[in-house]
């Protein structure tokens, strides 16, 4: 195999058009140049340079093989650069995974921080629902997981990275808009309700199955969906009304209306930030701690 002090030695050759310039360029003698060209051209399996009166010219084979020795030696100097960035996470490949809702919320300011800050890290971005985020959390498919509900898995760390209220959208003209004051979880019970599935949306759907419950309240539920964005969608066509997170009001279709509920917590939907403990990829560490020293996490301690 050929040695990088080889293609030095050739590309010297071939720029300086002469031996003894080429020798004096790399500091060494002619002879042992002459050497290395020969042992390369051994082990490239043809003539590379041709020996002229006037110096040295390279063959066809020659030029040919001039672009790729120039590449090899780029690459071989690059290398070392790429490795220490890769070990300190300045240079490698994030995945990360969202729920819809947290793409509204949350994704934008991570995506921001990773494009500013880690130019070279490619942050790959894959839409999951919560459920989903936790098996490939555990099983390596991803890297970070923007999720709701902190996950149940002891192998996950989480920290929340978001919380916010719900509100009730209502098809336009209801009557719950048209009585001119925040309506109370009770008040929303006296109508069909749009809600979540159990399986697909399970944080959704019990969310609003507790906040019902606690309110002493046992609404008519007449759809399920598994996105917010359809749960919006079923009400902007009249079939009822629904709680949904407040970043979900902008979704501005055009026969919703969004009203806050007078007796809802103000931080009862949460978004966790969640990776697996003993993921070791430095590009994940690197963009989790600019992500905490820019407060898009919580500081040491305070999750």
């Amino acid at each position: 195999m050929y040695t990088l002090e080889q293609l030095r030695g050739f590309v010297a050759v071939a720029e300086e058009g002469n031996f003894g310039r080429a020798a004096h360029r790399l500091r060494i003698t002619q002879p042992p140049l002459s050497r290395q060209v020969q042992k390369l051209e051994r082990e490239v399996g043809v003539d590379l340079i041709r020996r002229t009166p006037k110096g040295a010219e390279l063959t066809p084979a020659g030029r040919v093989f001039l672009d790729q020795a120039r590449r090899l030696l780029t690459l071989a100097g690059e290398a070392p650069l790429i490795a220490r960035r890769a070990a300190t996470g300045t240079k490698g490949t994030v995945r990360m995974a969202f729920t819809a809702i947290a793409a509204l919320n949350v994704l934008g300011r991570w995506a921001n921080l990773a494009g500013r800050r880690l130019p070279e890290v490619d942050l790959v971005l894959s839409e999951m629902v919560t459920g989903t985020q936790v098996a490939e959390l555990l099983s390596g498919g991803i890297d970070i997981g923007l999720l709701r509900g902190r996950p149940r898995a002891e192998a996950l760390l989480a920290e929340r990275v978001h919380a916010e209220t719900l509100l009730v959208a209502v098809p336009e003209g209801h009557e719950l808009s048209r009585r001119g004051a925040s309506p109370s979880v009770l008040d929303i019970a006296d109508f069909d309700v749009i809600t979540y599935a159990p399986g697909a949306s399970r944080y959704f759907h019990e969310l609003v199955v507790s906040t019902f419950q606690a309110a002493g309240a046992a609404p008519r539920y007449v759809q399920y969906a598994s996105q917010v964005t359809s749960v919006v969608a079923l009400v902007d066509a009249g079939v009822g009304v629904a709680l949904i997170p407040e970043s979900a009001s902008t979704l501005r279709l055009p026969h919703v209306e969004f009203l806050p509920i007078a007796d809802i917590a103000p931080d009862c939907v949460e978004v966790y930030c969640s990776w697996h403990c003993e993921n070791d990829n430095p590009a994940m560490a690197a963009l989790l701690a600019l992500a905490r020293a820019q407060g898009l996490l919580p500081a040491v301690g305070k999750s």
